[in-house]
């Protein structure tokens, strides 16, 4: 009995220092990790412009069809990643993924290419869409002034970056927030269209798979899946903190499951909508498919719509920033990137230096408001590494058949989803070979820093020691300390 108590208050004390110590808390419970997936899935693109898959499908019917089979598709995807994140228990992301299954140079070129220029690219288009939702109902019918489109945008990253400094349990709620906005905007959307498709206003879904012969070709349908997954992405936002997730085997795959159906279920009727009140061609003509449709459902409260969408991306930002640098934290702890970027602040446990990196890199790129380019790059170097992401597993699965896996996916849905990826690259080079080919080259410029600088480290000492001194008084002034509790 004595040696039973003094085990209980062994734990006890170790509990304690755990709890006390300087670490990344398991706070992420399953509403907040559904709203993470949901608030950066659906950003402004539903809203904006459902163009792309409509243009390249040609037809209404075609077009509802690519829809569901994109978010099937990227189900396939949230799936893959579901088995990793319960079998390697790290947080990171695509990088860990890469670096457990394939080896450190992938796992280093996709760390090197996520904060070279996807993530602050990706940052720079959404937040550049919030400033202008925001802006431009206060100028209408006139356009707002360039410059005070990028200044909001820069508030609004601001305000996120300040978020995700202050408090982990503040960036879960306010992605809660922000989660249920869209979901209520989603909703003004549905429940109207919905209700006119249910009184017989269904004339221009007559017809809707005719195919014009003169417009519609094979090679243009791939183009329209592009677009639509492109909408879907950012179910994998929920694997970048795998270590905050309370009870990670359950609420990781049961998070996926149920924001991605949601997703798919509100992308296609929100598209069922759009066809009950607008013909495709007025679909097309439209600059802003969600303000059309409102003018015409509630013609009193049209202008609101621009403020749900700035909200959207607001929600979409806050889950970037959330995530992102958690890869970038991981790296760091990894060897892959300065030992700064793997502190974590005092008092707030936070990631600090890891958010704060990507805050400068986004500004500029707002500030240049030229970022269109760079978003093609964005989606080209995703696929590829989603694509050798999920050929890692398949690679895992055949080199470590007995490797525990509390949550496992059949073998042809990996496949399936690995093969279309890797057919999403190879159109992107097939169609836009002089973008792809500088994402490929910008990529590539990771591996002789990876040689040079990780592996086999040719920094001058002198040039080290200046680089230590820089990053202690850094750590000083940022108050930010090494992890000091193993989480994973």
């Amino acid at each position: 009995m004595g040696g039973s108590l003094q085990e209980t208050v062994a734990k006890r004390v170790e509990d304690k220092g755990k709890d006390e110590g300087v670490h990344l808390r398991q706070r992420i419970t399953l509403l907040p990790a559904v709203s993470f997936i949901i608030g950066t899935v659906v950003g402004s693109g539903i809203f904006i412009a459902p163009k792309g898959v409509l243009l390249n499908s040609c037809n209404v019917g075609l077009s509802l069809l690519v829809w569901a089979l994109c978010g099937v598709l990227s189900t396939f995807g949230a799936l893959c990643y579901a088995e990793l994140g319960t079998s390697f228990k790290k947080s990171g992301g695509h990088y860990t993924y890469l670096l457990e299954t394939l080896g450190p140079l992938p796992a280093f070129l996709r760390l090197w290419a996520e904060f070279i220029f996807i993530r602050p690219a990706v940052a720079s288009y959404v937040s550049l869409a919030f400033g202008r939702y925001v802006v431009e109902p206060l100028y209408m019918p006139c356009p707002a002034p360039p410059a005070l489109v990028k200044l909001v945008s820069i508030l609004g990253v601001t305000f996120v970056v300040a978020v995700n400094c202050w408090s982990v349990s503040l960036a879960s709620r306010t992605q809660v927030t922000l989660t249920f906005i869209k979901i209520f905007a989603l909703a003004l959307i549905i429940v109207p269209g919905i209700m006119a498709l249910a009184q017989g206003q269904t004339e221009n879904f007559q017809n809707a798979f005719d195919i014009d012969t003169e417009s519609f070709t094979l090679t243009k349908l791939p183009l329209a899946f592009y677009s639509g997954l492109y909408a879907y992405g950012g179910w994998f936002t929920l694997n970048y903190v795998t270590e905050e997730v309370v009870n990670p085997n359950r609420n990781i795959p049961l998070a996926i499951i149920l924001s991605m159906v949601t997703v798919t279920m509100c992308y296609v009727l929100v598209n069922v909508a759009y066809y009950t009140m607008m013909t495709g061609a007025e679909l097309l003509m439209s600059e802003a498919v969600a303000v059309t449709f409102a003018s015409r459902a509630f013609q009193g409260v049209a202008s609101g719509v621009p403020i749900l969408v700035s909200l959207s991306c607001l929600g979409t930002l806050n889950g970037g920033f959330f995530g992102a640098p958690r890869m970038l934290f991981v790296g760091a702890r990894e060897g892959h990137w300065p030992a700064l970027f793997s502190m974590i602040h005092l008092r707030r446990k936070t990631p600090l230096p890891a958010v704060l990196l990507l805050y400068p890199l986004v500004l500029v790129m707002v500030a240049r408001g030229e970022i269109f380019q760079l978003i093609n790059f964005a989606s080209f170097s995703r696929w590829f590494f989603i694509a050798l992401v999920t050929l890692g597993l398949l690679v895992h699965r055949y080199r470590f058949p007995d490797y525990p896996r509390p949550f496992k996916v059949p073998f042809a849905l990996i496949v399936t989803f690995t093969v279309v990826c890797f057919c999403i690259v190879g159109m992107s080079l097939y169609s836009d070979p002089w973008n792809t080919g500088s994402s490929c080259a910008l990529t590539l410029s990771g591996v002789p820093v990876y040689y040079l600088a990780i592996k086999s480290s040719f920094i001058p000492a002198q040039w080290r020691k200046a680089f230590n001194y820089c990053s202690l008084q850094l750590q000083i002034l940022l108050e930010v300390v090494q992890q000091e509790v193993l989480t994973y």
